[in-house]
């Protein structure tokens, strides 16, 4: 499977709009935890339920209008895939998070001075799941 990822930078020596990196950056984890932890308990959430629990967190910092894509989407040899998005936004996914598939979870602000986005991968397991490679923390200065 392909590491499908997106890291926010900056060009110069100080980032604008580090308090919506972070807002993102939280909601990203929101999203992990919701798809890992209903995985480990054996009752697996559906993509639609991880989008709701990633845009809730974005609406109540007051961007909500700014979030203007689903959260995620599956990923499979060829990056995209047919598995479970995590979209309530676009098409309301109600598929199950199954064993040995593999998604992303990309929350975004776009306002016209700024834009930021994280993403990290989640890799699904009979049981279990994981978020794989590596997770950005901080703006990455160019």
């Amino acid at each position: 499977m392909f590491y499908d990822i997106t890291w926010t930078g900056v060009l110069g020596s100080r980032p604008t709009g580090s308090a919506r990196s972070q807002i993102v950056s939280e909601a990203r984890d929101i999203g992990a935890k919701t798809a890992l932890d209903g995985v480990s308990s054996g009752r697996p959430d559906r993509g639609l339920e991880v989008d709701r629990a990633v845009r809730a967190h974005i609406k109540k910092a007051g961007y909500g209008d700014y979030f203007i894509h689903r959260t995620g989407h599956a990923i499979g040899t060829e990056v995209h895939a047919n598995g479970a998005n995590m979209d309530d936004l676009e098409i309301h996914d109600e598929r199950r998070i199954l064993p040995n598939s593999c998604f992303s979870i990309e929350p975004g602000i776009y306002l016209p001075e700024f834009g930021v986005r994280s993403e990290v991968n989640v890799l699904v397991r009979s049981g279990s799941a994981e978020v794989t490679g590596k997770i950005q923390h901080e703006i990455v200065t160019i």
